[in-house]
């Protein structure tokens, strides 16, 4: 099976021109080497992919024989993606949380809203 299909397949990217796109940016690789849309895979290669800023590797159990339920996917993956991966992405999330550069004039009405709700919490 192709790597874009499969990656369709195993619900890693919600159509496959995504995963196609992904792999054309080089996002994709398997067994350490970047490859194509069109690379054939097979049982017991290892992927490892780019996706939201987190870096996934999963080995291939079976191939499926076309897209399959979320509760499925475990039959035909193994992902070893390691949980720092994912703790890295939660603390991008936090430092993205203020938008709004220091000095940049008066606070909009939803930064008041914010502010005013932030000051009845430390009164109460």
């Amino acid at each position: 099976m192709r790597i874009d299909k499969y990656l369709w397949c195993v619900r890693y990217y919600k159509t496959r021109s995504l995963a196609t796109t992904a792999c054309k940016k080089g996002h994709v690789r398997v067994n350490d080497e970047i490859v194509k849309p069109s690379r054939d895979v097979y049982p017991t290669d290892k992927i490892q992919l780019r996706k939201d800023q987190i870096n996934y590797t999963l080995t291939i159990n079976d191939i499926p024989p076309n897209r399959v339920g979320a509760k499925l996917v475990d039959i035909y993956r193994t992902d070893t993606t390691p949980k720092e991966a994912f703790a890295a992405n939660e603390l991008l999330k936090y430092s993205k949380d203020y938008y709004r550069k220091k000095g940049s004039g008066r606070p909009t009405k939803k930064d008041r809203r914010d502010i005013d709700d932030f000051t009845e919490e430390i009164d109460s």
